[in-house]
């Protein structure tokens, strides 16, 4: 299985409690799940922990003042996020998958029930919308106050998953409830809150990303612009749904998914041998790379030296690949296509899903504002084979591949039955 939160970030909110010793182990285990960590401190809590601990472990800036300075070797919130221009403490919030406050002192709780927001992460907690788990740590008295237990039982009704604290000897030598709760558990929460489901263990899935290179002479190739990402993106988010993959990719400097048969191939040529032998006996194949569609008749064994004012160069149409494997494919299996347009994007998309025999075809236009070759983004429409067409907008590319995925899994059926 792939890492499970591959994509997700998650806000990690430390606050004035002597418990924040605990909190580097649960950004350990997010960071080894696959998560992007971003821990925001509150002033108090840096007396107790440095932020250079959260700052090495997770790889992101740690945040204490609204406006702090970026400091050298670690990513700026900003980048770290893909955002924009905008005020740091939205731009985070819309980044968001989950927040989870560990420990959670009874002042940040009180300031979350109350609606103040005067330091980042207070701010940054009033501009969320996504799920928010609090772990509180305090002495068993503040614990057990009325004004803590009610701003808790306040959180609880606006759907805040509180993780209660556990009960023993506290910092201060008193015995009772207010330590905070097992990191483990806390971790076990996020995994179970974000995790993807498990709804394409069992299946086998080939994935093709990347371009293909056709060589002119030993130097010089017919390509693509086509980066690999969305392909890489599909593989990743499809081990980690349980899948077993198979990558076929093209000429790309992205990183191998961790889990994946990876196959490399060079030409379109190669492509379709690789495809036609592993996707022989797979679930499904996704057609996420972009191939060369013609190659020269008779690539040249020696550099072409650059004498004349033009050259002129006989090009042959490479193998369809989807057209040669739907000549082969067997009742069940699933194929999804992708259409990349720069006009009558889905009358090409609607054309391709008949001619190619897809049961889901992705339609985008390079032109699109965020939907350029090696971007971390795209913009697409999904065509499925029933008649329904999927708009989501400006995703990232992991995204757009759970998107692609869900819909897959929804189109065949395989929601209701087991896998082969």
């Amino acid at each position: 299985m792939g890492v499970p939160l591959s994509g997700k970030t998650i806000v990690l909110g430390v606050t004035g409690s002597i418990a924040a010793f605990k909190a580097p182990h649960i950004v350990t285990r997010l960071v080894a799940s696959g998560a992007n960590v971003v821990v925001a401190m509150t002033a108090n809590a840096t007396r107790f922990i440095a932020p250079l601990t959260f700052e090495t472990l997770s790889g992101n800036q740690v945040i204490v003042e609204m406006f702090p300075e970026t400091k050298r070797g670690v990513r700026p919130v900003e980048e770290a996020v893909s955002g924009g221009e905008r005020l740091r403490h939205i731009h985070l919030a819309e980044a968001a998958d989950l927040a989870i406050i560990a420990p959670a002192s009874a002042n940040i709780i009180g300031k979350m029930a109350t609606g103040v927001a005067d330091d980042f992460l207070s701010t940054e907690l009033m501009a969320m919308t996504c799920p928010v788990i609090v772990a509180p740590a305090m002495n068993v008295h503040m614990m057990e106050s009325d004004a803590v237990t009610a701003n808790v039982e306040t959180l609880r009704a606006r759907g805040v998953v509180i993780v209660e604290a556990e009960t023993g000897r506290l910092a201060s030598g008193a015995v009772g409830k207010g330590r905070l709760a097992d990191t483990d558990a806390i971790v076990d929460l996020a995994l179970e809150m974000l995790a993807p489901p498990q709804d394409l263990e069992g299946r086998s899935i080939v994935v093709t990303a990347g371009p293909t290179r056709e060589a002119l002479d030993p130097v010089r190739f017919i390509g693509n612009r086509s980066s690999g990402r969305m392909g890489y993106a599909l593989a990743e988010r499809a081990m980690a749904r349980g899948a077993t993959v198979t990558l076929v990719s093209g000429p790309t400097s992205l990183e191998t998914p961790d889990g994946v048969t990876f196959i490399r191939v060079e030409t379109t040529l190669e492509m379709r041998d690789a495809v036609m032998d592993a996707a022989r006996d797979a679930d499904l194949l996704v057609m996420a790379a972009a191939p060369a569609d013609y190659a020269p008749v008779d690539a040249s064994v020696e550099k072409i030296k650059k004498s004349a004012e033009t050259l002129t160069v006989a090009l042959e149409r490479t193998p369809d690949i989807l057209t040669t494997f739907a000549g082969t494919k067997r009742q069940g299996q699933g194929v999804v296509g992708f259409a990349l347009e720069t006009s009558d994007e889905l009358a090409e998309g609607r054309k391709k899903l008949e001619s190619k025999g897809l049961d889901l075809v992705v339609v985008n236009n390079p032109r699109d504002v965020g939907a350029g070759f090696d971007v971390e983004t795209n913009v697409a429409t999904i065509i499925t084979r029933s008649g329904k067409e999927l708009a989501p907008g400006l995703v990232t590319k992991v995204d757009l591949a759970d998107i692609i995925l869900s819909t897959t899994v929804d189109e065949l059926g395989w929601e209701s039955s087991d896998g082969a």
